[in-house]
């Protein structure tokens, strides 16, 4: 059974060139394209599609108020395709958080060489989309909204690290997971597969939300307390060391798995240079990136959490994580955040001064 897709894009140049390049895939079929959300929504009725590719920004009714009648009201699963502006990112991320599953920027029309990779992307987040569990996305339990818990130990926090990897349902599950993060938590490294332009607005977000500071990375700056740093959507981002201190590093390196920023990459850096000091998490994703990085850790003497099947959007990355031994406990999303504090209180004895 081919994938059935609904494309919704107030340009017809887009609508044409999605359904170019979804009907060229095996296994997926365009089935119907509408102009704005109010054609689209009779076309839902009538045709039934697996997927939705819903443009952010339409005439006749904004994307966002589209996407939030139909989670209420029909929940299906949607790739937001996004402009590359910063306003598109806010508006993308706001999407994700009202249910889409995903996203894809905008192709650049006059980059023809590019379509192909570009195709093989489009059709990747719909399979992914198709097979997303959307009971999970937006689903953050309301009761983990307490004010995070300060830790017994305040040396604890200035001597371990959290390493966090992230893909599809990411920014949600990374988002739920640092709103119980208190101001003298560990310094936290994360990897979220985003694209470049989307990672600066999503960093800013968390940081308007969070009791922790949230920057996206720019390499060089000391790893504080209480601080959480993102890879730049178009770099991988490592943990280095200078002199006594932890520092970001970032790598023009070609992709890791097909990605950049890449799991693996810094859950190597960190195996490298953090040892037992550093706590792995990985949270929802699609593919495998980070579990071969996650067994370095432990074989470095970390000690590493997996979301579970059950609160993921996509368990793969957690399960190739799990199935290739570098996991000690997996917890539902809403559980993970009490686990590793309960975990780095319990064993302050084995932090390191660094």
């Amino acid at each position: 059974m081919k994938i059935k897709v609904l494309i919704i894009d107030d340009s017809a140049l887009i609508r044409s060139l999605l359904t170019e390049i979804i009907n060229g895939k095996r296994d997926m079929e365009v089935v119907g394209a509408a102009p704005d959300p109010i054609v689209a929504r009779e076309m839902i009725k009538q045709l039934n599609p697996d997927v939705l590719t819903l443009d952010v920004e339409m005439p006749k009714m904004d994307g966002l108020d589209f996407l939030e009648k139909l989670m209420r009201l029909r929940p299906m699963p949607v790739v937001m395709v996004s402009t590359l502006t910063e306003h598109g990112s806010e508006i993308t991320l706001r999407a994700l958080e009202l249910g889409a599953v995903d996203f894809v920027t905008k192709p650049k029309m006059s980059i023809s060489e590019g379509m192909l990779e570009y195709g093989d992307l489009i059709a990747d987040k719909i399979r992914i989309a198709a097979r997303a569990k959307l009971s999970t996305i937006s689903r953050a339990s309301t009761a983990n909204n307490a004010a995070p818990i300060l830790l017994r130990n305040p040396l604890i926090s200035s001597e371990k690290l959290l390493i966090i990897g992230a893909s599809t349902g990411g920014t949600e599950a990374i988002k739920s997971f640092l709103l119980q993060m208190p101001s003298d938590c560990p310094g936290i490294l994360i990897t979220q597969h985003m694209p470049a332009g989307f990672t600066r607005s999503f960093a800013n977000r968390l940081d308007s939300l969070c009791q922790i500071s949230v920057k996206e990375a720019e390499g060089g700056e000391r790893i504080l307390p209480g601080h959480a740093y993102i890879a730049p959507g178009d770099k991988h981002l490592l943990l280095a060391r200078s002199g006594a201190n932890y520092v970001t590093q970032l790598s023009d390196a070609p992709p890791v798995n097909r990605h950049k920023p890449s799991v693996d990459v810094l859950f190597d850096s960190a195996a490298e240079y953090a040892g037992k000091n550093a706590i792995g998490v990985i949270l929802t994703g699609m593919g495998k990136d980070g579990a071969a990085g996650m067994v370095k850790m432990k074989n470095a003497g970390a000690y590493n959490f997996a979301q579970n099947e059950e609160s993921c959007v996509v368990y793969g990355m957690p399960k190739e994580a799990v199935a290739h031994g570098g996991v000690d406990e997996i917890a539902h999303l809403n559980d993970l955040p009490k686990l590793v504090l309960n975990y780095l209180m319990a064993n302050s004895s084995r932090a390191l001064r660094v």
